[in-house]
């Protein structure tokens, strides 16, 4: 069935969720896990207070071990369940296109996404990376709610 699973998390508390569902679902068909989070790159014009306050380094630096600490959590769900997990750390603008290229590029089967569940103006207004997953990705894509 799926033998590679990549899970995209952002480190929100649906994401931390949906982790331990894809870890759940790896080890029910036994598959490999790649976990990854997108991080995007330093601009020297932009709204993002982090960047704002940071030097490109200082910026990278921050955003590195805050991604390594996400992954990190999913990394430990993974090895406490015998799940084999691999953690990837993607730059990228358009989280959604890092997270397709990615799955193409390690060779996964299987997407599985949290979905924050928002609805009316705010879902319009803020979008999904999720939705944008599920309308580009030739992949199949699970959302956990």
């Amino acid at each position: 069935m799926y033998k590679r699973i990549l899970f995209p998390t952002d480190g929100s508390e649906a994401s931390g969720r949906a982790a331990s569902a894809a870890v759940d679902f790896a080890r029910s068909v036994g598959a490999e896990l790649f976990a990854m989070t997108a991080v995007p790159p330093f601009h020297t014009f932009t709204a993002d207070t982090e960047m704002l306050e940071q030097t490109a380094s200082g910026y990278k630096e921050a955003s590195m071990a805050r991604a390594a600490r996400l992954l990190d959590e999913v990394a430990a769900l993974a090895r406490d369940a015998g799940v084999p997990c691999t953690c990837l750390q993607v730059e990228g603008d358009n989280p959604y296109e890092a997270i397709i290229a990615t799955a193409r590029q390690h060779g996964c089967d299987l997407i599985v996404m949290a979905s924050h569940g928002r609805r009316g103006i705010q879902g319009l207004l803020l979008g999904s990376e999720t939705q944008k997953v599920l309308v580009h990705s030739a992949i199949p894509v699970m959302v956990h709610r």
